[in-house]
């Protein structure tokens, strides 16, 4: 009897494995984005060699790419927060608080400055790029080497976080993509559960920023 319920188990975890990879993987890792912008070479794409695979989500936002880019901007947990699910991000006792305004402090961002992942400083990302009103680009940091993470060295990975602002029919375009590239292939392995997580956490990222936009907040 034991014996059975551990062969079903077995095949209901590899039946929902291989359901995950073939339909719900490929949907969120291009929630909301176009076949056009998931080709769409964008800002920061050659910053991070091959190989690397790549993610691209995005929204409509019924706001111009000036009303939109504010928001992103001042992203950081120091900062505006994410404004994605901060009671998510606090269970891991972040104390991350999106911002509901625009706040003026916070507006000046430039290459080679930190765009925080927990308020006391110990994680983040590196500004590698940034044109006002198209694209912010950002690469997670080794701080105490102050510069981006290199897959060579440490954790054996790279990853870069591309904002970006494309003007449509109704609004604007707001492209979130996501480069990563591993050097090892244990700590693609380790890594692989992340992607989910990101994807949770980027749609809310995406309809907050949408939702705080199209409020005139700020």
């Amino acid at each position: 009897m034991r014996t059975r319920t551990l062969a079903a188990a077995a095949v209901v975890t590899g039946a929902s494995a291989a359901a995950y990879a073939r339909w719900v993987k490929p949907w969120q890792e291009r929630w909301g984005a176009t076949d056009e912008e998931i080709a769409l070479p964008l800002p920061g794409d050659e910053l991070l060699r091959e190989p690397a695979s790549q993610v691209t989500r995005a929204v409509t936002i019924d706001a111009s790419r000036e009303e939109v880019w504010p928001w992103i901007v001042q992203m950081g947990a120091d900062r505006g927060g994410f404004y994605t699910y901060d009671l998510l991000e606090n269970l891991f006792g972040l104390g991350i608080h999106s911002a509901d305004k625009i706040v003026d402090r916070w507006q000046d961002l430039r290459v080679g400055d930190v765009v925080h992942a927990d308020p006391a400083g110990t994680a983040g990302w590196y500004v590698v790029d940034l044109r006002p009103n198209e694209a912010l680009v950002l690469q997670v940091g080794d701080l105490a080497a102050g510069r981006p993470l290199r897959r060579d060295e440490k954790l054996r990975w790279e990853f870069q976080w591309t904002f970006a602002v494309r003007d449509a029919p109704g609004g604007t375009r707001l492209l979130v993509r996501e480069r990563v590239a591993f050097e090892r292939t244990i700590t693609r392995m380790l890594m692989a559960p992340v992607g989910l997580v990101s994807f949770v956490m980027t749609r809310g990222m995406l309809l907050g920023i949408r939702s705080r936009a199209e409020g005139g907040d700020g």
